[in-house]
């Protein structure tokens, strides 16, 4: 590749122009610490601050410059900053959003003094047959299709049971629900087996949003007047309608078919599709949404399959910018730091939505030297492009921000009479 340094100035610029619409209601100060971290994280593919102070090659000592992050990671996550992160998303995502809702933990087996940490089941080590337990933290997450496919997050909270005034895991699952209402009024949200609760039903009933969660082999429906597991409706029925699914990275036949049940949770209406030749048993996704036609089925059973994105979305927080790793202690500083992580996804978001043809996003992908052509989640190549490009920088961003200063008048002497 050649002329580095243009393809360097172009992505300073390029992230300087996000982080100012973040932080265009903040001070000068706050200003410079979104553009600071932001540019940090994304050049040291790291959220360790002594990692993101070596990227800001800034003249002063690197533990003066830590401990000023870390100040401003101490007053938590600012509240326009955040509005200003939501309307930026919203002009992202197409016209019938998708949202999709999980969660995770952030493991810290080795941590004594963060503030309120509590044990987790360690999804990375645990299998089905065998769960592992660590000392860390739960994180709820609520990611939303961008018009690229690719997700975006909409909230992310990162908490603990043992937190004063701790309420509920689906008290922070109900925050993230009415976060994606109240943003896009009317959504469809996507959740796997474990929001299979007649609670999470009842909050979207509430709300008026549109759902397709997978059911559990516990669950009952009301079927003809009559009680019936939905295992039972799974081996009644046969799937007629043949389509393929993109399913943990690989393209699947699968079989589908629906039938019109209620849940006992508001006895509304709903559909049940039934979706065989993926897993041993029969999926089995929930929907409100109205189903008249094969392509509806098809539309809820994709909908679905895409809700792996979100678990994409985790494994590339984790890897590419070290989630894990970080070493600010207060719950508080904790979620302002996965907020700036957030920014960092949002900024890759960004760049995907980029034409094949610009001339920045073809350099970042050949920086990264990827190995496949296409690939269906691009934030790993992006994210290792960027960084590879920011290494030519010999000064951070410090620089950008200069101060205005008036213009002095010329020195005027007053003849004396």
């Amino acid at each position: 590749m050649t002329n580095f340094t243009s393809n360097t100035y172009a992505l300073k610029r390029k992230i300087l122009t996000f982080t100012n619409k973040i932080s265009n209601h903040l001070s000068k100060p706050e200003k410079k610490f979104v553009a600071d971290i932001t540019y940090g994280m994304l050049a040291s593919r790291s959220c360790l601050l002594t990692d993101v102070v070596d990227q800001l090659h800034e003249p002063s000592k690197k533990i003066n410059i830590v401990d000023r992050l870390s100040r401003h990671l101490d007053k938590g996550t600012p509240a326009p900053a955040a509005a200003s992160y939501l309307q930026q998303v919203k002009k992202m995502v197409p016209a019938e959003p998708v949202i999709y809702i999980d969660d995770s933990d952030v493991v810290k087996p080795d941590g004594y003094k963060f503030e309120a940490l509590g044990i987790v089941r360690d999804g990375s080590e645990s299998t089905a047959t065998k769960s592992v337990y660590k000392k860390g933290y739960h994180v709820t997450e609520a990611c939303v299709l961008t018009a690229s496919n690719h997700p975006v997050s909409i909230f992310s909270h990162i908490h603990s049971s043992r937190e004063k005034d701790y309420k509920s895991a689906n008290t922070i699952t109900f925050d993230a629900i009415k976060q994606g209402a109240s943003l896009f009024g009317k959504a469809t949200f996507a959740m796997d087996r474990g929001y299979d609760d007649n609670k999470m039903f009842l909050k979207l009933d509430e709300l008026g949003q549109d759902y397709v969660i997978r059911l559990t082999a516990k669950r009952r429906l009301l079927y003809h007047n009559k009680w019936t597991p939905a295992t039972e409706l799974c081996n009644r029925r046969k799937g007629r309608v043949k389509t393929s699914v993109f399913y943990k990275g690989k393209e699947h036949e699968a079989y589908l078919s629906h039938v019109r049940v209620q849940i006992t949770a508001s006895r509304k209406d709903i559909y049940l599709v039934l979706v065989y030749g993926i897993t041993e048993h029969p999926m089995m996704p929930a929907t409100n949404k109205a189903i008249k036609s094969k392509d509806d089925v098809v539309r809820v059973a994709r909908t679905y399959f895409s809700r792996w994105k979100i678990e994409e979305y985790f494994r590339c927080k984790k890897q590419m910018f070290q989630f894990e790793n970080f070493r600010v202690r207060k719950l508080k500083s904790i979620n302002a730091l996965n907020f700036y992580i957030t920014l960092c996804m949002a900024f890759l978001a960004m760049i995907s939505m980029g034409s094949e043809t610009n001339a920045l996003k073809a350099a970042i992908i050949k920086t990264a030297d990827p190995v496949k052509e296409k690939v269906f989640f691009c934030y790993y190549r992006l994210a290792k492009g960027v960084s590879g490009i920011l290494s030519y920088a010999r000064e951070g961003v410090r620089l950008w921000f200069r101060t205005k200063r008036p213009k002095y008048r010329q020195l005027c002497l007053k003849l004396a009479v």
